[in-house]
């Protein structure tokens, strides 16, 4: 006869596999998406959408509009003050804004704060962010599918989706994205 305690060591260890396992599979689950929204995830030019217009009004009340930015590569951020990854993601994004603007990119930050324009201003200044900073309003319909922040949307010089990211990601993500849209033909084939 088995001493109990080797006799339930026996009986557990096929239940701790399982849980095991299930962690590991749900892990996968859970993280499999996101990469899948990085690098390497562009949407042909051929079956890319047409972004629906978006017109919106920057802090200081100037207008921005997609179609007056048609022609350059456009990467409209969705971000809050309180989101950490965004807090990360914004130095890259303010130099990819000074050193791709004048090479044909156009950069849009959403912020989807509650707080306020006030709260919104303090980050802009804080970070030294030059590009134009918008707060949607309730019936910006583009932000009601927004689901994490950040989001990011990379838009080619036609105004079709490209790329979509879900998440912070890295400067030099961006920049190789941005490379590659920028030497697409004008016409985008």
């Amino acid at each position: 006869m088995q001493p109990l305690a080797e006799t339930t060591a026996k009986r557990t260890t096929p239940w701790k596999v399982v849980v095991l396992v299930v962690v590991v599979v749900s892990l996968i689950l859970i993280w499999a998406p996101r990469e899948s929204t990085r690098s390497g995830g562009f949407t042909p030019a051929a079956k890319r959408t047409v972004l629906q217009e978006i017109a919106l009004n920057d802090l200081s009340g100037n207008p921005w509009t997609l179609a007056e930015h048609r022609g350059q590569v456009v990467l409209l951020n969705f971000w809050a003050t309180w989101c950490q990854p965004c807090r990360e993601e914004t130095p890259g994004l303010v130099r990819l804004a000074n050193s791709y603007g004048p090479k044909g990119l156009s950069v849009l930050g959403v912020a989807m704060d509650d707080s306020g324009a006030d709260a919104v201003r303090r980050f802009v200044s804080e970070y030294r962010i030059g590009y134009p900073v918008a707060l949607p309003k309730a019936n910006f319909l583009l932000a009601q599918n927004v689901d994490a922040l950040p989001t990011t949307v990379l838009i080619d010089k036609q105004g079709r989706i490209a790329k979509t990211y879900v998440g912070g990601v890295s400067e030099s993500e961006f920049r190789a994205d941005i490379d590659m849209l920028l030497g697409e033909s004008p016409s985008g084939d």
